[in-house]
């Protein structure tokens, strides 16, 4: 940033500002997804917070980085809309269907993957001396999942400390609050978060697109499309998770997850395929059911795998509205006969 672009921003050249804020937009959006656990309502704030820059601009003291600026206006509206959104929630029940007694009923939680194509050309930011997470790890589904099930607050807390290292006085800045209030809030966060997420080694997933997770995907795609449960069974680890956001059904082990599938009234009945992707940095399906002799598949949902070592620790599917965001097609037509 120049004085001489500040200053032809203030001065109402609209070319200036975009010089002066357009590079931190991706990063903008990946932060706010993190607290809102939505990629349309994460769009929706940055958009705010960048209209509202445009019009504070008068206001900026450049006490800091123009980065940072935006950091504290993205945040604070993030807990506006994180606010508002669990007002509107509690109002909300989720689909139902009928589905076998799950391992366990927890409280519905309102969030979707990251699709991939949007990470692709995110700035390569390193993160403070204080973070804790790699930004692969810190959009991971279990990561993202767990933040929603804190209050707003901690969620901003633990995403700037944890997650882009902001150190507890700069954090209070941009929260317009005190360290002590800082450190207290991520103290309760980092338990409440520790209790849910799994104790999963990181170096033990496969790399994305490496030769180990291909073949883990590929044995998966086989016996998910053949309808085989034994075979995807084996590929699970003991404890594994299925989940379906914001269904409060949550079923763990081979007996629980290979009962819901053998209840699905379309198993082995319906043709089943499945159409690769990626979400918040993991595999990830788009799966669709045809019923003779309809020659057009419908999308049935999202699938996406949380894979450890050979094996797969979670099944976390949600629902077919996600695909445009995924470059998926409502509906697949095949050909005939067969696939």
């Amino acid at each position: 940033m120049t004085d001489t672009t500040l200053g032809r921003a203030r001065e109402g050249d609209a070319d200036a500002f975009r010089e002066l804020t357009e590079r931190y937009r991706r990063e903008l959006q990946v932060h706010c997804y993190r607290i809102l656990g939505s990629v349309q309502d994460a769009e929706d704030v940055v958009q705010e917070t960048l209209l509202a820059a445009w019009r504070g601009l008068d206001g900026f003291e450049e006490r800091s980085s123009v980065r940072s600026w935006l950091y504290r206006i993205a945040t604070n509206r993030c807990l506006n809309a994180a606010r508002d959104a669990g007002r509107a929630q509690r109002l909300v029940q989720p689909a139902s269907f009928d589905a076998p007694e799950p391992t366990r009923r927890p409280e519905p939680t309102w969030f979707e993957p990251y699709p991939a194509a949007l990470v692709e050309d995110l700035p390569d930011i390193s993160p403070g001396p204080e973070a804790r997470y790699e930004t692969r790890e810190a959009l991971a589904l279990a990561f993202v999942g767990g933040l929603q099930r804190l209050p707003p607050r901690q969620r901003a807390v633990l995403v700037l400390r944890d997650v882009l290292g902001f150190r507890a006085a700069e954090a209070a800045g941009l929260l317009g609050t005190t360290e002590v209030s800082v450190n207290s809030a991520l103290l309760r966060a980092r338990a409440a978060l520790g209790s849910q997420l799994p104790g999963r080694d990181r170096e033990r997933a496969p790399l994305p697109h490496s030769v180990r997770e291909r073949e883990v995907t590929g044995r998966f795609v086989d016996a998910f499309e053949n309808a085989d449960v034994d075979r995807i069974v084996a590929l699970l680890t003991e404890d594994a998770w299925m989940t379906m956001p914001p269904e409060p059904l949550e079923y763990q082990g081979h007996a629980a997850i290979a009962g819901f599938y053998l209840t699905r009234t379309w198993w082995r009945t319906a043709e089943i395929r499945l159409v690769p992707t990626r979400a918040s940095g993991q595999p990830a399906f788009g799966y669709y059911t045809r019923e003779r002799p309809s020659p057009v598949a419908q999308a049935r949902g999202l699938i996406v795998l949380t894979l450890e070592g050979e094996l797969i620790s979670a099944i976390t599917r949600f629902h077919p509205t996600l695909f445009p965001g995924f470059g998926l097609p409502p509906t697949l037509e095949i050909p005939s006969p067969g696939w």
